[in-house]
């Protein structure tokens, strides 16, 4: 991977590999002094091992496919793990150094395992404590001392001991591999030594000084039963951070160049280029509008998996993902010189609702239509996106710089609504008053119904029967939601519970 490389600046590569180099367009003493971030944890290890086991136990639900078959798994997947403490990105990777029946698969799912090698800031490595070290096992090891990152820690998970003193002679055989900061031993499929291991994550996190950026909001401020009026969250202390995003070439560095101010632009602009990949790491930018500071976070494109070809594009995927993890809201951008709004545009969006994020739509070069040419194109854009019709839709240009300004007021607007909250008595009310007159007699049955306190807006419904409840009443009622209190540009989310699990 490192060959590529060759001519590059050292603090480009430490810049390229998430080191924190991170370009500063103000003064020192006027820029945050930390930047959130949300570590990656990465589980590797060679096929069959127990990594989706361990994935589905560490995030609480099964997403992971689990198999005996060795190689089941062969994409990344990324789940975020919250907890009180910290937050941070589990990956579950495929397995390394062969022993599958895919032979045409082993070195792609190889490669993209070396990639999270890369990228990780904490690695848990796991052996199968029911068997003795093979040489798949030390060829890892080996490549661990070889390429990962000197500061980044190893936690060696010793899976399936299922029982004390299988734990006890795992934990003595496999102690003379050397490469571990600490060992634990575990049996997700029975949920041993598993919390053990999240408290470690967090225990190693904190070390390499990760810490929590979840809003700190009094207590009152969040209690709501005790009044009946709409409430808001109070907004963080940092800057909104907005992270654009989009297919390669569609002129996201352009955009952010464009937003900048004259002096800014001078001194650091970013690398504009026709070739798609230019931009390979997610790098911030502060940018102050109207006395209000903003930090845009400038992504490399998101292909097609299949076009994704280098190591090093791969690990730009990697730092995009993190990036809208770490946003408060997400710019999709779309090429209005484009025939046609591309399946991938819409997955993206897919994905930025997936991480229940803020999203705004811009449509750049949209200088490049004119008159019922120009309509035509925003109306196709907003019939492109039915899953996500309460993303404002905003046609601009970094060319031109049409319309840019708008685009600092959306995106308050939409963090704003983010952290928006609403009185329990006030929300019963509106579902009583939106579901009268009208054949929801599941949903008439609920007596209580609550805000939970995490972002995005998420509402908790009692109601007698949750199985009764249909998406289409939920939609139903989300679109009267939407009416009431105007939640423009975020995500809502529904959670139906019996009067027993009040």
């Amino acid at each position: 991977m490192f060959g590529m490389l060759s001519g590059v600046s050292s603090g480009t590569i430490c810049a390229i590999l998430g080191f924190g180099v991170k370009k500063s367009l103000v003064a020192p003493n006027e820029f945050p002094q930390h930047m959130p971030k949300l570590p990656l944890v990465a589980i590797i290890g060679r096929p069959n091992t127990g990594k989706s086991t361990l994935f589905n136990r560490l995030i609480g639900r099964r997403v992971a496919i689990e198999s005996p078959v060795a190689g089941t798994t062969r994409d990344h997947i990324i789940r975020k793990v919250e907890s009180p403490d910290l937050d941070y990105l589990l990956m579950d990777t495929g397995g390394m150094g062969g022993g599958t029946e895919d032979k045409d698969f082993e070195k792609d799912v190889h490669a993209q395992s070396a990639l999270a090698l890369a990228a990780a800031d904490l690695i848990l490595l796991t052996v199968d404590g029911r068997s003795d070290l093979t040489k798949s096992d030390h060829q890892i090891v080996t490549m661990l001392r070889k390429e990962r990152r000197r500061h980044v820690p190893v936690i060696l998970v010793i899976t399936k001991c299922d029982t004390e003193g299988a734990a006890e002679q795992a934990e003595h055989a496999f102690h003379g591999l050397g490469i571990a900061d600490e060992i634990i031993t575990t049996s997700a499929a029975h949920n041993r030594g598993t919390e053990e291991l999240r408290e470690m994550i967090l225990k190693q996190l904190k070390k390499l000084h990760f810490v929590s950026e979840k809003l700190k909001v009094k207590s009152e401020k969040l209690d709501a039963e005790d009044s009946e009026e709409e409430q808001e969250l109070q907004l963080p202390d940092r800057p909104p951070r907005i992270a654009i995003i989009g297919r390669p070439n569609v002129g996201k560095s352009s955009l952010i160049n464009a937003l900048m101010s004259d002096p800014q632009r001078k001194t650091s602009p970013k690398l504009v280029s026709e070739i798609p990949g230019t931009t390979r790491d997610a790098t911030d930018t502060m940018i102050r509008h109207d006395e209000q500071d903003f930090i845009f976070v400038d992504t490399a494109g998101l292909r097609r998996k299949a076009r994704i070809e280098e190591d090093l594009e791969g690990l730009s995927v990697l730092r995009t993902i993190q990036a809208i993890e770490d946003a408060d809201v997400c710019v999709l951008l779309i090429d209005a010189g484009e025939e046609e709004v591309s399946n991938q545009d819409k997955k993206i969006a897919g994905t930025v609702i997936e991480r229940g994020k803020g999203l705004i739509i811009l449509v750049n070069k949209i200088d490049l239509k004119k008159g019922e040419e120009r309509t035509a194109k925003m109306l196709e854009v907003e019939r492109a996106f039915p899953f996500c019709r309460y993303a404002p839709v905003l046609p601009a240009s970094a060319a031109t710089r049409e319309n840019l300004p708008k685009l600092f007021a959306l995106a308050l607007m939409v963090q704003r609504n983010m952290q928006r909250r609403i009185a329990p008595r006030e929300l019963i009310a509106f579902i009583r008053d939106a579901v009268h007159g009208h054949p929801m007699t599941s949903l008439k049955s609920c007596k209580h119904a609550t805000q939970a306190k995490d972002a995005p807006p998420t509402f908790v419904l009692f109601v007698r029967n949750p199985k009764a409840i249909q998406a289409s009443q939920l939609r139903y009622l989300e679109n009267r939601l939407r009416e009431r209190f105007d939640l423009q540009g975020v995500p809502v989310r529904w959670v139906t519970k019996g009067p027993r699990e009040r």
